[in-house]
């Protein structure tokens, strides 16, 4: 059994907001407050990005219309002692999911974490 990182994309909805930044921060804000009501403070919340499609440079993932943004999160959480990838990107999604229903998620990455081996001191 082995330790992972799994990052997971969300699509948050933000409703009546007219700046980038402003839908950000509520979005941010608004999944992190339903993390920690979970429970689930260990996941990592902040905003994704996306490539430029005309130059490849990457802005942050946000796009409003009519008062209404789309923000993508990227949420980043360590899973301990699972079987494979496969079954700690299933764990990490089932946790979020159940803290963030109704919203899409999608794993992007899962890597394996190696042991941390601390140092001793010299004192």
């Amino acid at each position: 059994m082995s330790n992972y990182v799994v990052a997971m994309e969300a699509a948050w909805l933000v409703r009546d907001v007219e700046e980038i930044d402003d839908a950000i921060g509520v979005a941010v804000s608004e999944a992190g407050k339903r993390l920690n009501n979970a429970d689930m403070d260990y996941v990592e919340v902040e905003v994704g990005a996306t490539p430029c499609p005309a130059c490849g440079e990457a802005f942050d993932s946000a796009f409003i219309a009519a008062d209404t943004a789309l923000v993508g999160l990227l949420l980043e959480m360590k899973v301990f002692n699972a079987d494979s990838d496969q079954h700690a990107s299933r764990i990490a999604k089932s946790e979020v999911g159940g803290a963030l229903r109704d919203v899409p998620l999608k794993v992007i990455e899962t890597f394996e974490k190696g042991e941390e081996v601390e140092e001793p001191d010299e004192n």
